[in-house]
């Protein structure tokens, strides 16, 4: 019998094949999508250690030095004890196992009983997190460990941080003690089931479909996937296709779009279709021309770069709140000179009011703001504005000169290679070949910019370091506001100027 973690039990609840792969072959598993969610999850840990222990008295179970079981024992030890707040306190009985993110002891009643709570990231209560909760609950109860209530504690995104390390209120904390107790007896099924799975000599054979990404996408999907041939244009480059759609086509046999009926598709899935069943380029110069034509000089080309924290670290700022922390500023003049003013904040604080300032001086007071998909630059600029009252009245007239090219190029450009995006990444190698993020060294998309900035700003960050990532980011977000130029002189048929400066 294996003595299955929680974690094991819950991949089998998304997946036999899952499970079985997870004990006997885990070297197949790409695990470089969980890495940030990993490293979010025990940020927020720490956080609720200080919230759940301000005294400090509590004992942290140290998994990874003792071993499993070493670890177990220690926690029943101190779960018999009932003195100190424990954390990552272990529970086991024959086939599973599981570990308390908190263990708050209760002796309301005159009998030592615990306090359960779970905590996650998240920023309110998912299905998958109650079944989660359920297998840890079980397992506690089966090993004889009295729980007075269990719950379940996620970010509160209303959170402001004060500031001063001040955390408490990140916190809201949901009860789910009756839902969980009530779910023994189907807890108990889910072991005995992945029980079965575990001691199975071959690998189960389960076909991929939808709930290889539900409620995460499993990290052996391409080993899982390694012989499926893959139609040239599958369903999925069909924009906004449905998921009940994409089914209902799958189930009549048909995976490439080039095959679907006209009857399923919008306006501009039947664009795609044809374009791509053509091998065409779809483009209307005059009409992208007409879209652009109200709008006159200095045109200002503006991308921002932002992150978020699940634990806010700057006074003022909420869990997952978008700080801007660099823009580049492509200015087009009538002569068709080039500047590029941009700003890059590693110092480790807070760049929000900077950023604002210095955006409102470069703007300038007339002139369009291009801008890709505008939703996210104007909800940016709002945020800023609330923020910062003095500013707002100069950020609101920015937002109101912010001219979006996502919806010209939406609506007046494709290429098959876009596969059904219209997002710059797609749109730009196929209308500026010339153009690649593929040419930056390091930083190339907004994931990456993320993860530079966050090394960056890290303590720990060398001076050398900090510097390459300094140039690797102005590189990308100049090459973010260069493209729009680019894709703007493309659009209104005009040749790049001798004077325009690339980046």
């Amino acid at each position: 019998m294996h003595n299955l973690s929680k974690s094991k039990i819950i991949a089998y609840r998304q997946c036999k094949r899952r499970l079985w792969l997870e004990i006997h072959k885990p070297e197949l598993r790409d695990d470089s999508a969980s890495e940030t969610v990993f490293q979010i999850g025990n940020q927020v840990g720490e956080i609720a250690r200080q919230i759940y222990d301000p005294e400090n008295i509590g004992i942290v179970i140290d998994v990874q030095g003792l071993g499993h079981g070493g670890a177990l024992a220690q926690s029943a030890e101190l779960l018999a004890e009932g003195t100190v707040p424990l954390f990552e306190a272990g529970v086991t009985i024959p086939g599973a196992l599981a570990y308390a993110d908190v263990m708050l002891p209760d002796l309301s009643d005159g009998t030592l009983r615990w306090k359960m709570i779970e905590v996650k990231s998240s920023t309110s209560v998912k299905d998958y997190q109650c079944d989660d909760i359920a297998v840890q609950a079980y397992i506690a109860s089966a090993a004889g460990v009295k729980l007075s209530s269990i719950s379940l504690a996620h970010i509160d995104n209303s959170f402001v941080y004060p500031g001063d390390g001040d955390y408490q209120g990140l916190l809201k904390e949901s009860d789910l003690t009756a839902q969980a107790l009530s779910r023994s007896d189907e807890v108990k099924e889910w072991i005995d089931g992945a029980q079965a799975v575990a001691a199975l000599t071959e690998e189960p054979d389960v076909a991929t479909g939808p709930h290889c990404n539900t409620p995460f996408t499993c990290g052996f999907c391409d080993y899982c996937n390694r012989d499926k041939v893959w139609p040239e244009y599958p369903l999925t480059s069909l924009p906004r296709l449905s998921r009940k759609n994409r089914e209902l086509l799958e189930s009549l046999g048909i995976e490439d779009l080039r095959n679907v009926p006209d009857d399923y598709l919008s306006e501009i899935q039947a664009r795609v279709k044809e374009h791509t069943a053509s091998g065409t380029v779809y483009f209307d110069a005059a009409g992208a021309a007409a879209d652009l034509a109200p709008h006159g000089f200095p045109a200002y080309f503006l991308d921002f770069e932002t992150a978020m924290f699940a634990v806010p670290i700057w006074k003022g700022t909420r869990p997952y709140q978008q700080i801007p922390f660099q823009y580049s500023l492509h200015i087009l003049y009538e002569n068709g000179h080039l500047r590029n003013p941009c700003l890059l904040d590693l110092t480790g604080n807070d760049p929000s009011e900077n950023f604002s300032r210095f955006l409102i001086r470069f703007c300038d007071t007339q002139g369009p703001i291009f801008v890709y998909n505008a939703a996210f630059e104007k909800r940016i600029m709002r945020e800023l504005a609330a923020r910062f009252p003095d500013l707002a009245p100069a950020l609101h007239a920015l937002i109101g000169r912010v001219v979006d090219l996502w919806p010209i190029a939406r609506n007046r450009y494709y290429h098959p290679s876009q596969h059904g995006s219209w997002s710059l990444k797609t749109v730009l190698p196929a209308a500026i070949p010339e153009l690649s993020y593929d040419q930056l060294e390091g930083v190339q998309d907004g994931g990456m910019a993320v993860a530079a900035f966050m090394e960056a700003i890290a303590p720990a960050t060398t001076v050398e370091r900090k510097l390459e990532i300094e140039r690797q980011l102005i590189s990308y977000c100049e090459l973010d506001t260069f493209a729009l130029v680019r894709l703007y002189q493309f659009f209104t048929g005009q040749q790049p100027n001798s004077l325009a400066n690339q980046p």
